[in-house]
């Protein structure tokens, strides 16, 4: 796997323009210019980020565990627009795998080569689960079918995980400091200090989480992250352990924006997270939200 690059995390990355003067004559606007290598896809907009599918056509095909139970990895069929960054996603404590499935449709669609898996063990513990999740990511770069693996950038990975799989997730970040972002998902996990997390994290807990209370695990989380180079902790609102697991609109809004923002470097999706956001579906929402 590729050493974690350096680029640089700017929220607000000025966009540049020029009028072109060619024989006296003045050329037409100028198109938009990529800020990042990586971006992918049309400009972001509040109605896209919210949409369950975006504008990718995608394929997806199921896999046997090689160090998780089995999975099913979904990517675009796009080959015109380079490699895409890779997500590993976990399902909580005795679920299945079409739990968090909705993630596989969602990002694939948005540029991004997915695998959504099922533990070893429905009873898996978190740190289990953490470990599977690599798993998952090192058989997309190494064994996934020929179709997946050339349209997988290895050096931008990144983990997402529901409950007891937001845990694994956080424990994957501790242990793999070149992941591009993490994200648990009303994330439990009995260690409450991720101070040694080195990976741009986004904690989203539940607004009425009774099995993961958030002041004994998401809000804790984010607390303890003081590693990272970026981090942010919401609530959506109407949301509990189950559906902010099992995905919302907004819950998919964040998740998108923010493997956006940091494993295709893409700032089209700053507006989504900085300034910090308020509003309506929102009970709180906090975050590093550097300015240059």
């Amino acid at each position: 796997m590729r050493t974690r690059s350096r680029r640089p995390r700017k929220w607000f990355m000025a966009l540049q323009s020029a009028a072109v003067l060619t024989l006296g004559l003045v050329a037409a606007p100028a198109a938009h210019s990529a800020q990042s290598p990586y971006e992918r896809g049309p400009a972001p907009t509040e109605t896209s980020v919210r949409a369950s599918t975006g504008p990718f056509q995608y394929a997806q095909v199921s896999v046997p565990g090689a160090g998780f139970g089995s999975g099913t990895i979904y990517y675009p069929t796009d080959t015109g627009q380079g490699t895409f960054g890779g997500v590993a996603v976990s399902p909580g404590f005795l679920s299945p795998e079409i739990l968090i499935a909705w993630l596989g449709p969602k990002l694939a669609s948005n540029g991004f080569v997915v695998i959504t898996i099922s533990t070893n063990n429905p009873g898996d513990q978190p740190d289990s689960r953490g470990e599977q999740l690599l798993a998952a990511l090192n058989y997309l770069a190494t064994q996934s079918p020929a179709a997946v693996r050339q349209r997988l950038d290895p050096g931008r990975l990144s983990v997402i995980g529901h409950s007891m799989g937001g845990g694994g997730a956080l424990r994957a970040a501790d242990s793999r400091p070149d992941l591009q972002a993490a994200i648990p998902l009303g994330g439990w996990h009995t260690n409450k200090n991720w101070s040694n997390i080195r990976v741009p994290t986004m904690v989203i807990g539940a607004q009425n989480d009774f099995i993961a209370p958030n002041d004994q695990h998401s809000q804790r989380f984010y607390t303890s992250i003081t590693q990272a180079p970026e981090k942010a902790y919401l609530r959506p609102v109407g949301t509990g352990h189950v559906n902010v697991g099992t995905g919302t609109p907004v819950v998919g809004k964040f998740v998108l924006s923010w493997l956006k923002r940091f494993v295709d470097d893409d700032t089209r999706y700053d507006q989504f997270l900085c300034p910090t956001p308020s509003g309506s579906d929102l009970v709180e929402y906090h975050s590093t939200c550097p300015h240059t």
